[in-house]
């Protein structure tokens, strides 16, 4: 077993928090994340995250309000302490992926007011409905592929 490289860590936390944001995710939150999957027991607090990212305690503010939003981390207090740890959470791929499936209902009631609105038997009606059948398959299918994932995992 090699001994933790500190200073490789830090490099590893900055290469893919930019692979995060150049997938959407904003680059503070990603970050933050990031630095809490590389930490050794998965939790920091608020502070702790400052320091190893050198940056302002507002700024690990908004960014764990966005990673417990989307539920890639966790809250939690120690008993007896006044410090709020964060901690990821074992299965936080899999809690995101779940989450997606609520956002895919609001989008697809969203994108069907605009089928309404801009007509059902326009081009843009017909995008617009594609949209909505392509979320509507997603919302049956990421449960399935999440379930087979539960399952693997459950065996090993």
């Amino acid at each position: 077993m090699t001994e933790r490289d500190d200073e490789a860590v830090s490099k590893f936390i900055e290469r893919f928090a930019l692979v995060l944001a150049d997938s959407g995710v904003p680059r503070m939150p990603a970050r933050v994340f990031v630095a809490l999957l590389a930490s050794e027991n998965g939790q920091l607090t608020a502070g702790e995250l400052a320091e190893q990212l050198s940056v302002s305690p507002a700024a690990v503010s908004g960014a764990v309000r966005y990673l417990t939003q989307v539920h890639l981390i966790v809250r939690e207090r120690e008993p007896g302490s006044k410090r709020d740890h964060y901690r990821v959470r074992g299965n936080s791929w899999y809690e995101s992926a779940m989450n997606r499936e609520r956002l895919l209902t609001l989008w697809s009631e969203a994108l069907l007011e605009g089928v309404d609105a801009v007509g059902r038997s326009t081009d843009a009606g017909s995008r617009l409905r594609e949209s909505v059948e392509f979320f509507e398959f997603l919302r049956v299918e990421i449960p399935m592929v999440l379930e087979r994932w539960r399952s693997r995992n459950a065996t090993n």
